[in-house]
């Protein structure tokens, strides 16, 4: 396989690198608070609203910086990469614009919406059966078929310095308010927004703690820091939040994470879509159920914020409709 990855972590001058290789391709999105609600919740939660960076998440900041860095011969013979969707649409905008033809190996019970929009970016969509088929081993086949280069979901060192220029625009953003977090909350599935988000601020605004958040049934980060070892999740565990569905956490994340984080919480499917119907009534924000968890720690309590300032990323926004409406009735 052509691969992309390496297996170097990155530095924080990658991360101002990658910031500087995003500027005026990368929304710079903002932080949102609801004083109604900060007033409900006794303290102020700013929300970090990834769901209006460009394809709707997060994750377009670590395909672009990745892609943009693979040679231009190389880039022409393609891209592959597999996601649950908000990756895929990611990498299909990233490979767009950067004349890169892209693939993608996408579960088939992926929200519809994903598959759709992927397409539309102009990615060709290779489906699979998350349950029984092997993601890798087909993005393999597909990479040494084609030459193509593959672009890791999180466990890459490009891409995590994409994601962590949130953490630079936490930072900067923060002092724009003259407010200094008392903690600030990162969704997490394979551990690259949170990492890169850590490692920013571990500079930027040293001292503030991170803290991972996941849904109840993924939570092998949670439970991988408390062991000092990388835990998998049982194959049977099911979740609304597919976007953070990954099994294990990823090497170079967890060695970041273990060294940069304040420890890992985890919320119901339940609170989840409790969360998502708050972000939408305060803040006027659709988040998809994965971009809601660091919401959903906030506003359950996993974390006090009375009389606290926190941080919480909502990291997507691409969530199909019936879902959305069932948040909304729940």
């Amino acid at each position: 396989m052509t691969s992309s990855t390496t297996s170097e972590a990155p530095t924080v001058a990658d991360i101002r690198a990658a910031a500087t290789r995003l500027a005026g391709v990368a929304t710079r999105t903002p932080l949102l608070e609801s004083p109604l609600l900060n007033e409900r919740l006794g303290g102020r939660l700013l929300v970090k609203a990834e769901p209006l960076q460009r394809t709707g998440s997060f994750k377009f900041r670590g395909a672009y910086n990745r892609i943009a860095l693979i040679p231009q011969a190389a880039r022409s013979r393609g891209v592959v990469a597999v996601s649950s969707g908000n990756h895929a649409q990611g990498v299909a905008a990233a490979a767009a614009l950067l004349g890169a033809p892209a693939t993608v190996v996408m579960p088939a019970d992926a929200p519809a919406i994903k598959l759709a929009n992927t397409r539309a970016l102009g990615a060709s969509v290779v489906t699979y059966d998350r349950h029984l088929d092997d993601r890798d081993a087909i993005a393999s086949e597909f990479a040494e078929r084609t030459g193509a280069s593959f672009v890791h979901p999180f466990d890459d060192r490009w891409v995590i310095a994409g994601q962590g220029t949130v953490g630079l625009e936490i930072a900067a953003q923060a002092a724009e308010l003259g407010v200094r977090p008392d903690a600030v909350l990162v969704c997490c599935g394979g551990g690259g927004l949170v990492s890169g988000t850590a490692l920013a601020l571990s500079e930027a605004a040293p001292g503030v703690p991170v803290w991972c958040v996941e849904p109840e049934a993924f939570d092998d980060t949670r439970r991988s820091l408390a062991a000092n070892t990388r835990l998998s999740n049982p194959a049977a565990a099911r979740s609304i939040c597919d976007a953070l569905l990954s099994p294990c956490p990823g090497a170079i994340t967890f060695a970041l994470n273990r060294r940069l984080l304040a420890g890992g919480l985890t919320v119901s499917d339940d609170e989840v879509l409790a969360a998502m119907r708050t972000a939408f009534e305060s803040l006027k924000l659709v988040v998809e159920p994965g971009g809601a968890v660091a919401i959903a720690a906030a506003l359950s309590g996993k974390l006090p914020i009375s009389g606290r300032t926190v941080i919480a990323v909502a990291s997507g926004g691409n969530v199909d409709p019936d879902l959305f409406r069932r948040a909304l009735e729940s």
